[in-house]
């Protein structure tokens, strides 16, 4: 899990993401992401429907393993971003969590949200 700076508290904030970011769609998640100068560090918010799964297991599962793969590129991220991650695949689950972590850092990347996007992952 990612600390509590990281994350977000409420609804309100989430919604001007979702009406004012940048989207990045990948196989499993959607990417909406835009600078907030008014932190100093980067923000992450996890969607997952139950339209995924109606399990409350299976969504905590696919939550906490995206928290895990953020956490993995936090050093990374180069200014104080607010993340959402909404997902629509529950494919999501098979994948390693190597192959996980290059997928969010593709979608950083292609976000522009990685400040050395020729770094390779740590976990590689």
């Amino acid at each position: 899990m990612i600390s509590r700076k990281n994350r977000f508290h409420g609804h309100a904030s989430l919604r001007i993401v979702h009406q004012q970011g940048k989207t990045v769609r990948g196989p499993f998640f959607l990417l909406k992401s835009t600078v907030n100068p008014r932190r100093s560090t980067y923000r992450v918010a996890v969607v997952v429907s139950r339209k995924v799964s109606k399990s409350a297991v299976v969504r905590n599962r696919i939550r906490r393993r995206l928290y895990a793969a953020v956490r993995i590129l936090q050093d990374d991220i180069a200014r104080p971003h607010d993340i959402v991650l909404n997902v629509f695949d529950i494919k999501l689950l098979e994948e390693s969590p190597k192959q996980l972590a290059r997928l969010v850092k593709k979608q950083l990347t292609a976000a522009g949200i990685l400040e050395n996007s020729t770094k390779p992952a740590k976990d590689e």
